[in-house]
């Protein structure tokens, strides 16, 4: 019998090997099943790389013109509830894709917004607004989160995108399941809450406990109102008076937010209807109306605040509005005329230089305390 004959009842056997190299019995194989104290080791190596690549850190002081503090707040705001938001702002396992976190729109290189006119969500979804910017949130003037102003509290607002079926598209009971299913975060909702129960609200309030610390401050204008004169040059120095005098910008872009959490309509996305028709069907996007069913309301949003502005075009709830100048240009001519234009809203009578100064000003805006990446390692 020649040397291929003597192969041949082989051949099933290899070729199981090759198909299942690992199943027992299919193939000889020199591994062997690992111990459970290698494996309890392996699980102590691997919490042992999560926390040197996540440490605790110690809750961030509010940088200069950043007013607000964090032991203020509603919720109770610890350096392991930020650590665990984090993580979960971060994780797009939280999604029904597995391919959209918070971030995916709230993105630290771009002030916590983002550079889409529209956010893009679960399976590549649209939605019809830009992501608001979620620096100093925690601290506006009035309890108003979201361009409506749907939420009352920034813990009420983190749950939103995650229901929401177009951002995230995970219901209360798929969410919460899938976090329980990841077990290394029970050892951090322990840390963060005294347990490891996980629910929608304590979900919910780690995310906005990481948010709240995302402050943004020590911006050039910022250390010009402390006194340094040197922070802003000529032009950007110009801007400034005209932002607080003929431009009148500080109307409704005041205090440390710049924003006055109150809504306005400015005519974006106005289009006339036809003559008879309804005149509110002339907005897409009812805006704050659709919250309180006031026909006044209809086309209005919220003030959102200028801080990191340069960072994040294009701008308005819809991203309509390409650049600074733009924008500066749309206030200059009084807005968009619509049956509900905000009463604030007036021609300016700004020249070329003015316009130019007020975006020079705009630019100085830019600050710290707010920078982050996405963390290296997550909870297994």
């Amino acid at each position: 019998m020649n040397l291929a004959a003597r192969l041949a009842p082989l051949a099933p056997m290899a070729a199981a090997c090759l198909a299942a190299p690992l199943v027992l019995g299919a193939c000889a194989s020199t591994e062997r099943p690992r111990t459970p104290a290698a494996q309890a080791g392996d699980l102590r190596a691997a919490a042992a790389s999560l926390e040197a690549a996540n440490p605790v850190q110690p809750l961030p002081v509010p940088p200069l013109g950043a007013a607000g503090e964090l032991t203020d707040l509603a919720f109770r705001v610890t350096p392991e509830k930020v650590r665990l938001g984090r993580w979960l702002f971060f994780d797009a396992r939280l999604s029904a894709d597995g391919r959209v976190s918070c971030a995916t729109c709230h993105d630290p290189a771009h002030g916590f917004s983002e550079v889409e006119p529209v956010s893009t969500g679960v399976h590549g979804k649209t939605g019809t607004r830009k992501a608001p910017p979620i620096l100093n949130a925690a601290f506006p003037i009035y309890p108003v989160w979201f361009w409506d102003g749907r939420a009352a509290s920034l813990v009420e607002q983190a749950k939103g995108p995650m229901a929401n079926p177009v951002e995230m598209g995970m219901s209360q009971e798929r969410l919460v399941a899938t976090v329980q299913g990841i077990a290394g975060y029970r050892r951090h909702f322990v840390e963060a809450f005294g347990d490891d129960r996980v629910d929608l609200d304590r979900i919910a309030e780690a995310i906005a406990a990481y948010e709240a610390t995302r402050f943004s401050g020590n911006s050039a204008f910022d250390r010009f109102d402390a006194g340094d004169e040197k922070a802003l040059d000529a032009r950007q120095r110009q801007g400034r008076d005209l932002f607080f005098g003929k431009a009148a910008c500080n109307q409704c872009h005041l205090g440390p937010q710049l924003s006055d959490s109150r809504f306005h309509n400015l005519g974006i996305g106005w289009k006339a209807p036809p003559p008879g028709a309804d005149p509110r069907t002339g907005f897409s996007d009812p805006g704050r109306a659709a919250v309180t069913g006031k026909v006044e309301d209809t086309g209005a949003f919220k003030t959102p605040t200028l801080r990191e502005g340069s960072r994040r075009a294009p701008y308005m709830h819809d991203g309509s509005v390409a650049t600074l100048l733009a924008v500066v240009e749309l206030y200059d001519r009084g807005g968009t005329k619509n049956p509900w234009l905000s009463g604030d809203v007036k021609p300016l009578g700004l020249t070329a230089a003015e316009k130019e100064a007020l975006v020079a000003f705009l630019g100085a805006l830019v600050g710290e305390g707010y920078q982050d990446t996405a963390p290296r390692l997550f909870p297994r």
